[in-house]
């Protein structure tokens, strides 16, 4: 990043944007984790946890490459706490699904990741 698009908000502050933003751009009966990455203080890690009987949890990394755009990355996806092909079409569909949520939170903190 330059320092002209560098984040305008610290990690932490980052963090707990998320925490209470995603939850209203994911499906209703999802949940989703939010953590800071411990690597990259301009990425968080973030989780959801698909709702229904298929029990999905869908790991991704989400790195800022300035303040107004993200880099979604599919990290691992887990069934019933086992790693799964994540190629299968229904988990590209939900994957899909997913970065699109995320990309839309991204958007609704755009006042806080540039100002």
């Amino acid at each position: 990043m330059s320092k002209h698009d560098e984040l305008a908000i610290d990690q932490q502050q980052l963090t707990l944007a998320w925490q209470q933003t995603l939850p209203t751009t994911i499906n209703e009966a999802d949940r989703a984790q939010v953590l800071a990455d411990e690597a990259d203080p301009s990425a968080l890690r973030i989780t959801i946890h698909a709702a229904g009987h298929q029990m999905y949890d869908f790991d991704f990394k989400v790195a800022y490459v300035d303040g107004r755009e993200v880099q979604t990355t599919l990290i691992d996806v887990e069934k019933d706490g086992r790693s799964i092909d994540e190629r299968t079409e229904i988990v590209q569909e939900l994957v899909q699904d997913y970065t699109r949520h995320i990309h839309e939170c991204a958007q609704a903190l755009h006042d806080l990741t540039h100002p």
